[in-house]
């Protein structure tokens, strides 16, 4: 599978992972909800008479609970399952409050459950669905009451004083969640590439990396990073201007690629700093290309203003399982041996003490 096919691939995947966590999130209240109705009946709060009905609801739901949750009726995630999911819960608290005092039983508070967790996973219209569904509980519990009596002035004071602050939780998570999901949306304009040197950038880099990197522990595979930081970035731009730092960059993005495979991955971490994934890569291996990319960049000259311009680079690198078994770890370890090569005069490669 080649990286375009790869690349294909990443926002399904990215979108299946929001879901999971959101249902992880929803389950999570699902068995709150019940805890919170167990222990008000095991605490006395429920009538004697009224006992047998919330027993049944509370086995009802949580018969409900284990087959959307445990009995694969659902392949896949989805905001659907989610949304059948606030129903049943709408249905379950509806029927413990009937046993429970209706509009004055403590529990009545469990609908901001439902609320919250509608307007943080399902967006602002399911939200509204789930408001005018729970109104029309609201009703339901009031009691027999006529019609006329229901439109009363009173009536309706009492409902909106009790059903208000499901509304301004509503209305302050919702918006809480679409700041939320506009910053995610920004984030995927984030470019993938560099636009200076047209290397991957740092968040290209880390979609691509942790996939390779994910592999090589799966299958136990070497892999090994490489942190490239230029020596004489700083120096060029001060002396030449940004513009031939540029140059510079782009210069050594090419001396890099040339000694590298078609797998392995290039990214500009920051702005002298590049780092490079070696799938398939021992630590000896990587010791064999981290020299060549050396002796490439120290050996080549960029012509810029009428006047020769060479750099040299100062290598770490890091490898698993020996370095770390996550990729943050290899990168902390690989940036250290990068700080330790400059100290020892720059122009050279580090690796970890085995």
């Amino acid at each position: 599978m080649g990286l375009m096919d790869k690349e294909a691939e990443i926002p399904t995947s990215i979108e299946e992972e929001q879901l999971h966590g959101i249902s992880r999130s929803v389950g999570e209240i699902e068995w709150l909800l019940l805890v919170v109705v167990l222990l008000y009946h095991a605490f006395g709060g429920t009538d004697p008479d009224e006992r047998p009905g919330i027993v049944l609801a509370m086995v009802l739901y949580t018969m409900s609970i284990m087959g959307l949750r445990y009995a694969m009726f659902f392949k896949r995630e989805s905001r659907w399952k989610l949304a059948v999911e606030t129903w049943i819960m709408t249905a379950f608290i509806t029927w413990a409050l009937l046993h429970t005092g209706r509009l004055e039983s403590p529990l009545l508070n469990c609908y901001l459950l439902i609320i919250i967790t509608s307007a943080l996973a399902l967006g602002k219209l399911t939200t509204l669905l789930e408001l005018l569904l729970i109104a029309a509980c609201f009703v339901l519990l009031g009691g027999d009451y006529s019609l006329v009596e229901i439109v009363s002035l009173k009536y309706l004071a009492g409902i909106f004083a009790q059903f208000a602050p499901l509304v301004l939780v509503a209305y302050i998570t919702t918006m809480f969640a679409s700041d939320i999901r506009y910053g995610l949306n920004q984030a995927k304009f984030l470019p993938e590439t560099d636009t200076v040197t047209e290397a991957l950038s740092g968040r290209g880099f880390a979609i691509i990396a942790d996939s390779l990197f994910g592999q090589a522990v799966r299958y136990n595979r070497a892999i090994t990073l490489l942190v490239i930081e230029c020596d004489t970035l700083k120096q060029v731009n001060d002396e030449y201007g940004y513009k031939a730092g540029d140059a510079l960059l782009m210069s050594l993005v090419k001396c890099i690629q040339g000694q590298l495979r078609r797998s392995d991955v290039l990214a500009r971490q920051s702005g002298e700093e590049f780092v490079v994934l070696l799938p398939e890569t021992p630590a000896t291996g990587a010791i064999h290309i981290a020299e060549k990319i050396r002796i490439s960049v120290a050996t080549s000259t960029l012509k810029l203003i009428g006047r020769n311009i060479t750099t040299t680079v100062s290598i770490g690198t890091a490898s698993y399982p020996h370095d770390g078994n996550t990729l943050d770890l290899l990168l902390a370890q690989a940036t250290r041996n990068m700080y330790q090569a400059r100290r020892a005069g720059s122009n050279s490669v580090q690796q970890s003490a085995v």
